[in-house]
């Protein structure tokens, strides 16, 4: 799990930046700012590229990440950027990353 340091700083780093960029705003605000959805989506590719590279054993000591579905929007970021739904954005944004910072920041401290 030595190799998943920088990883794991990479997306507590991706996560800090997204909840400074959409924190104070609500669903309405997000969709309204499309600098800051730019922004998030921005941070949001390289953290699911950090996931990706992430040592299988540090994923499975963290099975309450959805590793697959964050594998998912990494794909549809990249790939189906024409796709991407504001609302499904938030809702990661608001919901999902919750989980994703505490079990960086628990492996961070390991």
């Amino acid at each position: 799990m030595k190799g998943d340091r920088l990883y794991l700083i990479h997306i507590a780093e991706c996560i800090d930046k997204i909840e400074t960029y959409a924190g104070s705003l609500d669903y309405d605000g997000f969709v309204a700012q499309t600098i800051v959805q730019d922004a998030v989506l921005r941070k949001l590719q390289v953290l699911a590229e950090s996931t990706q590279r992430l040592s299988d054993d540090f994923k499975a000591g963290h099975p309450e990440i959805e590793w697959y579905k964050i594998a998912g929007l990494r794909n549809i970021l990249v790939h189906d950027y024409l796709g991407i739904d504001p609302e499904t954005v938030w809702v990661v944004v608001a919901d999902k990353l919750a989980d994703l910072k505490s079990a960086a920041q628990k492996g961070l401290q390991e």
